[in-house]
């Protein structure tokens, strides 16, 4: 089972930075459950937010050819509680460049413009001696509905506009 912890993709600068929207909503279970009485959104949800941001960002590089993981949360700060209401805003952001071997991203997160969090995230590419493969065919992490996922929310579309790593 795949949880998908943002809404959608609002900027999208191939290789270099990404944002993604989350509309936290009373709805959702996980909020009662993480402090009986105060429903807020648990922190490590966030820091998966910000890692499925990201982890896009760093897998669109290679065209989704490459197992993306999260190899390490080197920083993670949280400044406030977010609350049912709160729109998130994860603003990563690539630190060099993405390489064969994975690539060190910045980011933060905030709601209404007040800082939420900031969070430093090191990615990892699996396989690399193997031949790659096409999204979905024996890629757990860019599987083919999450590919279709990204297709219908027009990561695409907010690609092509912006200008490539090359020019």
């Amino acid at each position: 089972m795949r949880w998908i912890w943002i809404d959608r993709f609002v900027e999208f600068e191939r290789g270099r930075r990404a944002v993604a929207l989350k509309c936290v909503s009373l709805a959702e279970e996980h909020l009662h459950d993480h402090v009986p009485g105060f429903p807020v959104h648990p922190p490590t949800l966030m820091i998966e937010g910000m890692a499925q941001t990201a982890g896009v960002l760093v897998g669109d590089v290679f065209d989704f050819e490459e197992k993306v993981i999260l190899a390490k949360v080197t920083r993670a700060t949280f400044h406030r509680h977010v609350r049912p209401g709160d729109r998130l805003r994860f603003e990563a952001e690539v630190q060099g460049e993405v390489r064969h071997e994975g690539a060190a991203i910045t980011g933060t997160i905030t709601s209404n413009g007040n800082l939420v969090a900031e969070i430093e995230l090191l990615f990892a590419h699996l396989d690399q001696s193997r031949e790659p493969v096409e999204p979905g065919e024996g890629n757990f992490v860019f599987n083919e509905d999450f590919i279709r996922l990204l297709r219908m929310r027009q990561l695409r579309d907010l690609a092509s506009d912006a200008p490539s790593p090359d020019t």
